[in-house]
């Protein structure tokens, strides 16, 4: 039988084209990674989603299994797992991220 949570997180990553699993809200982020990570998209200009798991234990959890990946926050683009700003930093400076998201956002 299908988890229902792992379904949750599914139907969160098809719905939002950059997704940010971290701690906090967009209004009140509780941890400095979360915040570094909204501010990485942020300058990008495309909308992009927080969802918070500090309050959500068994999601958290969930996310850990699903990306293989242990610490907050998990970044997923066009519904692809990309860790977080220690994996886009480096993709930054490579000329990969804007592709990426124009790309996903259909501005190619």
């Amino acid at each position: 039988m299908a988890d229902p949570i792992e379904d949750e997180i599914q139907q969160e990553i098809k719905a939002n084209k950059i997704l940010i699993y971290g701690k906090g809200t967009k209004a009140m982020p509780m941890c400095g990674f979360t915040r570094e990570t909204m501010h990485f998209f942020e300058k990008y200009g495309y909308p992009y989603e927080l969802i918070d798991v500090l309050s959500q234990p068994a999601k958290r959890e969930a996310l850990t299994k699903l990306t293989n990946w242990p610490t907050l926050p998990k970044v997923f683009i066009d519904g692809q797992f990309y860790g977080d700003t220690d994996i886009l930093d480096p993709m930054e400076a490579k000329g990969e991220v804007m592709p990426l998201l124009k790309k996903a956002f259909g501005a190619e």
